[in-house]
C-alpha cells in the first residue's frame, strides 16, 4: 500500500532531478488515503476502521500529513479487505529492509529530515513504540529511497 507508491513509479516525476520527494510521496498517500474512502464510503470505513470523524475528515479532505500511520492503513486497508495492522507491518518491513540495503542507521535518517525527530524517536517510530504519521513517513521513505544503490 503505502510502501508500494515508490515501486509503483507514482513518486519522483515532479522532481527536477527525477530524485524521491517526501512531497511527492505525501501526494501519493494523499490520494492512496482519500481513493480509498472514496471507493470504500465513509460509513463503511469509520464502521471497519473505527476511525473517529476528525481523521475521516482530514483523509477525505485530503490533508493527510498529520494522520497516523495506523489510521492512514485501516483506511486503505478497508476497500481491499486486507487487516490495517498487516499493511503496518509491511510498511515497517519496508522501511527497515531500505535502510539496509541503503546502508543507514536512524541518526543519519534523523539528520536528512524536516520533521524534528532525534535519532531515538526515529527508530522509536518504526518499531511502533512511537506515533509517526504519514508525513513523517513520507521524509522517512524519501530518504530512504534516495540512498538506495
Amino acid at each position: 500500500m503505502f510502501h508500494e507508491v515508490v515501486a509503483d513509479g507514482a513518486t519522483g516525476a515532479e522532481s527536477d532531478t527525477g530524485e524521491v520527494t517526501a512531497a511527492t510521496l505525501l501526494a501519493s498517500f494523499e490520494t492512496l488515503v482519500s481513493e480509498a474512502v472514496a471507493e470504500a464510503g465513509r460509513d463503511r470505513i469509520a464502521e471497519e476502521a473505527g476511525l473517529d470523524g476528525h481523521v475521516l475528515d482530514t483523509a477525505t479532505d485530503g490533508d493527510v500529513a498529520g494522520i497516523r500511520l495506523e489510521d492512514g492503513a485501516a483506511i486503505v486497508a478497508v476497500p481491499t479487505g486486507r487487516d490495517g495492522d498487516t499493511v503496518v507491518a509491511e510498511v515497517r518491513d519496508h522501511l527497515l529492509m531500505g535502510m539496509a540495503t541503503a546502508v543507514l542507521d536512524v541518526d543519519a535518517i534523523a539528520a536528512a529530515i524536516d520533521a524534528d525527530l532525534t535519532g531515538q524517536e526515529v527508530q522509536q517510530a518504526l518499531e511502533g513504540r512511537a506515533p509517526m504519521t504519514l508525513g513523517q513517513l513520507a521524509e522517512i521513505m524519501a530518504v530512504i529511497e534516495r540512498r538506495k544503490p
